[in-house]
């Protein structure tokens, strides 16, 4: 396994972003009349999602997302392409109707920790500055969608080697928001 088959960021090194910037576009892959989304910040808690239901560019084993807060995030071409994946599903990602591309991801439901945050996948920008990876979430969901487990341990050296901690869930600080919420919702109920 290479790190480029991991995902093309994983490997680049953890790099900071840049100091100052303050965000950029996202296109979709369509080679006409793109979907294009500005964001107006730089993104926190970038990392490899291993998760069955993220967007992975081409035959990538992760994805590369990070957050940015929902009032960042603006819809500046071809808004009538998106279209929700699954209403079901906690994240609600929008997609391009023609190339599938995930261009953000939203949770509507008030009380859920991440409220307020729009999920994105940076390597859609061509604008240089944005944080890199931090850490990999969802390591072992990458089973259900056709890795060998025997691969597994091989994955998690090369994601440590690359800087990147390897979860099967998300990183401490971030479980720790899901787990403040949750006790904050039981006490006021």
């Amino acid at each position: 396994m290479t790190l480029s088959a991991l995902h093309p960021a994983i490997g680049q090194g953890k790099k900071p972003g840049a100091p100052g910037f303050s965000g950029g576009s996202l296109s979709c892959h369509c080679s006409s009349d793109p979907v294009v989304v500005k964001v107006e910040a730089q993104v926190a808690h970038n990392h490899a999602c291993g998760c069955s239901k993220c967007w992975k560019p081409g035959n990538a084993i992760f994805a590369v997302i990070g957050v940015v807060s929902r009032d960042k995030v603006h819809i500046t071409a071809h808004a009538e392409k998106l279209q929700v994946i699954d209403p079901s599903a906690t994240i609600q990602r929008h997609a391009c109707k023609a190339c599938g591309v995930h261009m953000f991801g939203r949770i509507e439901n008030k009380h859920h920790a991440f409220y307020g945050l729009d999920f994105i996948h940076t390597e859609l920008s061509s604008d240089a500055g944005w944080a890199g990876p931090e850490f990999a979430a969802f390591v072992s969901s990458i089973i259900e969608t056709g890795t060998p487990p025997e691969q597994m341990a091989g994955i998690r050296k090369e994601l440590r080697d690359a800087g990147l901690e390897p979860y099967d869930c998300l990183s401490p600080t971030l479980m720790d928001v899901l787990a403040t919420q949750v006790a904050k919702l039981r006490k006021s109920a």
